[in-house]
């Protein structure tokens, strides 16, 4: 009985390889991107467009460095309140 069932095993797994293979790989042609119009931007030509773009992207890392270095100032008085906690907690240890 063992052997029927070792016999039809072997044989199930002979049967399972045979039938798996491997695909034809599948060839996808690329596609070409169409041409870019910052090929024009590239070249040195400048439009008001681009000029009007260049103005607001200054001006908000304007903005951007000021909010920064208000952001320092703020964590700077908060390290400086953190140290004065500390020696708060130092001192009433002591007392």
């Amino acid at each position: 009985m063992r052997i029927f069932f070792l016999s039809l095993f072997a044989g199930a797994v002979l049967f399972s390889s045979a039938g798996a293979q491997t695909p034809a790989p599948i060839v996808v042609q690329a596609v070409t991107p169409p041409p870019s119009k910052q090929s024009a931007v590239v070249a040195g030509v400048t439009t008001p467009a681009t000029q009007t773009t260049l103005k607001a992207l200054q001006a908000m890392k304007a903005a951007n460095d000021e909010i920064l270095a208000q952001q320092k100032a703020t964590l700077e008085k908060l390290d400086e309140m953190e140290k004065a906690a500390n020696e708060i907690r130092i001192y009433s240890k002591r007392g």
